[in-house]
């Protein structure tokens, strides 16, 4: 038994989605969160400027004595994790795995779509991990690098939002997907403006819950469940901790607390 946190970071807000689920799965393991607000997205960022910030985030995490690292941002998990992995001393868990088995699990018609911020759609790592599951599949690619900064405005389902999507989506929806990924844990806060675009028939697949319970497997595998019975969360944010408590009490659907900013360059 090990009651060490769990550390989960993301690029901002984001991944908040999968301390969601995280909660839901394991409620008795602590968790300590890092938003990096302030340097989103990162999905815009060159390979050198991702692997530089999460190198800081993950040294940040790991001085907090974690168990374990969730990386909940598919940008790290495409660019700079294969580079780093490693080098980091705890198991660690993305995003990428899960989400591409549970896309092969929705689809009927084996047509994929995958939206991403440029960083992913650049690297391809969705593609090739859905193709080596499953090379029969169509999948076809889509960066939507506004959806990261909707996000972080609050901007989920207004009118702007849904012109934005309309214009990113447009060549995706003629080519009769039958399911979507979401690959950046930001935009399942978008899950019904990107609804009213693609419609109801479009299966979407966010990786959250899978990586959820895929966590789950690991600390049962590794034996680190925590003996606990109350959870302890934490988060640190990178810019406004008013916003975020904002923020990320809709995604949570829960009051946030325990929030402190924190410059993690330094």
């Amino acid at each position: 038994m090990d009651d060490r946190p769990i550390g989960v970071f993301d690029s901002g807000l984001g991944g908040l989605t999968v301390v969601k689920e995280i909660m839901k799965v394991l409620p008795n393991e602590s968790l300590i969160y890092f938003g990096d607000n302030g340097r989103t997205p990162y999905g815009t960022k060159s390979k050198e400027t991702v692997i530089k910030y999460t190198k800081q985030d993950v040294a940040f995490l790991l001085s907090k004595d974690v168990k374990m690292l969730v990386v909940a941002c598919n940008t790290v998990s495409a660019l700079a994790l294969p580079e780093i992995r490693d080098s980091i001393k705890v198991p660690v868990l993305e995003v990428i795995g899960p989400g591409a088995r549970s896309a092969l699990r929705k689809t009927k018609k084996g047509r994929i779509g995958i939206i991403a911020t440029p960083g992913t759609i650049a690297s391809g790592v969705y593609s090739r991990a859905i193709l080596r599951m499953n090379p029969d599949v169509r999948v076809f690619s889509k960066a939507c690098p506004l959806f990261v900064n909707l996000v972080e405005e609050g901007w989920w389902n207004n009118e702007i939002a849904r012109m934005i999507a309309e214009e990113y989506l447009k060549d995706i929806k003629k080519e009769k997907v039958d399911t979507l990924v979401l690959g950046c844990t930001h935009y399942p806060l978008l899950s019904e403006t990107i609804r009213k675009v693609m419609g109801d028939e479009v299966a979407q697949v966010s990786s959250a819950e899978e990586l959820a319970l895929a966590l789950k497997a690991l600390i049962d595998e590794k034996q680190l469940g925590a003996a606990q019975k109350t959870a302890c969360y934490t988060y640190y944010t990178s810019d406004s901790v008013e916003k975020f408590k904002e923020l990320g009490k809709l995604i949570l659907s829960a009051n946030i607390e325990n929030v402190e900013r924190v410059d993690v360059e330094n």
